[in-house]
C-alpha cells in the first residue's frame, strides 16, 4: 500500500486535517492502520468521532486502494519533524498505533 494515494482518500473528509497510513505487526503480516488528525472545530466527542469513523470507513470501502483498511485511530496531533512541520514521524506514529491496538486487544 502506498501512503500518499491512500491518505488522499481519507483527507477528502471535511473534518480531517490530515491522515497517515502506518503498518503494525510483524513485517510479513503488516496490518494497515489509518491515523486521523481532526481539524479544529471537528466533533471530538465519542459520538462525533464514531460518526466520522463510519463516514471514513465508507470512503475506504468505495476505493480499491483503501478497501483493506479497517482500523482507524484518532490522534490529537501527529508527531512531526520540527524542521519541517508537515513531515510526519511515521515511526513514532506506528509505535503509538501499536500501543493503542494492543490496549484494545
Amino acid at each position: 500500500m502506498f501512503t500518499v494515494p491512500c491518505e488522499a482518500i481519507f483527507n477528502r473528509h471535511s473534518d480531517v486535517c490530515r491522515s497517515a497510513l502506518v503498518g503494525i505487526g510483524p513485517k510479513e503480516y503488516k496490518k494497515p492502520v489509518i491515523c486521523i488528525e481532526l481539524k479544529k472545530g471537528a466533533p471530538r466527542s465519542k459520538w462525533g468521532r464514531e460518526k466520522i469513523r463510519r463516514e471514513l470507513m465508507a470512503l475506504a470501502a468505495e476505493n480499491p486502494l483503501t478497501g483493506k483498511i479497517n482500523t482507524i485511530l484518532f490522534h490529537k496531533s501527529f508527531p512531526v519533524d520540527i524542521r519541517h512541520n508537515s513531515k510526519i514521524f511515521r515511526e513514532q506514529l506506528t509505535v503509538w498505533a501499536e500501543k493503542k491496538i494492543g490496549s484494545k486487544g
